[in-house]
């Protein structure tokens, strides 16, 4: 019910970005639309190219949250074939919207103002003079900040489900509800802290924090498909897809992860200090008191051959 609802209001907001791409004739220098002007020497790259380094967190954080996808494994009949098309119609979707989304707002705002404000679609809707499609663009940035809470606290809540049943964290989180079949334990958990961050935080310092996460994940996930290919080399076991130029995205992704961590330290330094405290002790509190209740054997329990070097 909860993807039926995020599929929903998802593709109003996404419909609302096409209408406002094609009602400012993005294809002509107009009184609309100041194409010209994205290609002065002051609006260009007015802080250089150390601004768009600077600008890395927030170009990832667009991104952020496709990998839970494979989240909705258990609630399809064929995960072998609906998550690979879910993510690639996903990636094709965010793609296609992100750079309707930028052209035109970069277009009809000055940058100066476009870089402080919270709500881009809003502004760029009242600029066209359209009373019209101010009010589809307010409705369409509503429901796609909807949409992207609503699915976040879905992925988590379903990542804490698949922690808490294999005892990587208190099987309480591992609770589904009788009649719906859904984590609620977790979802219950997880909301407060959500809505304290809505509420509370600054809003570039709550997309910081949950870049944060998603590029700490991003940079052991490059690490663990080396290695995965180095236990398990082609031929060991059969392999659902191949990647000829391996391990040539795994880098490309190591690589990227370090210079977003390193744009994050230019703008939120204390954050990243903060952040990788707060790992540190969780790994911690982890290696020395929660790893005794998981339950290994059951985390390797496939056909597979031994891993190379052990």
């Amino acid at each position: 019910m909860t993807l039926n609802v995020n599929f929903v209001i998802t593709a109003i907001a996404y419909i609302s970005i096409v209408i406002l791409f094609f009602s400012v004739s993005p294809w002509t220098q107009g009184a609309v639309l100041k194409l010209n002007e994205l290609v002065t020497p002051g609006n260009a790259l007015p802080y250089g190219w150390i601004g768009v380094i600077a600008a890395f967190q927030f170009g990832i954080w667009y991104y952020l949250g496709i990998e839970g996808t494979t989240q909705a494994a258990e609630e399809v009949r064929s995960p072998a074939r609906s998550l690979p098309y879910g993510t690639m119609a996903g990636m094709i979707t965010l793609l296609i919207a992100a750079a309707m989304t930028w052209y035109v707002c970069a277009s009809l705002m000055p940058w100066e103002y476009l870089g402080i404000t919270y709500y881009p679609l809003w502004d760029a809707g009242k600029l066209t003079g359209s009373p019209l499609l101010e009010n589809l663009l307010f409705i369409a940035t509503l429901l796609a900040a909807l949409a992207s809470a609503n699915g976040c606290i879905n992925d988590a809540a379903r990542a804490w489900f698949s922690l808490g049943r294999d005892r990587y964290l208190p099987s309480w989180f591992s609770a589904v509800h009788p009649k719906y079949r859904t984590p609620y334990r977790s979802i219950l958990f997880l909301l407060p802290i959500a809505l304290a961050f809505a509420f509370i935080a600054d809003l570039n310092q709550a997309i910081t924090f949950s870049i944060l996460s998603g590029v700490l994940q991003y940079t052991f996930m490059s690490i663990n498909i080396m290695m995965f290919r180095k236990k398990w080399p082609l031929g060991s076991i059969r392999r659902g897809y191949t990647h000829p130029f391996h391990p040539l995205p795994a880098i490309v992704l190591f690589c990227l992860c370090m210079v977003t961590f390193f744009a994050i330290f230019l703008g939120f330094g204390s954050q990243l200090i903060a952040m990788t405290v707060f790992y540190f002790l969780i790994s911690l509190w982890f290696h020395f008191y929660r790893y005794k209740f998981v339950r290994r054997g059951d985390q390797f329990s496939m056909p597979w051959p031994k891993p190379q070097g052990y």
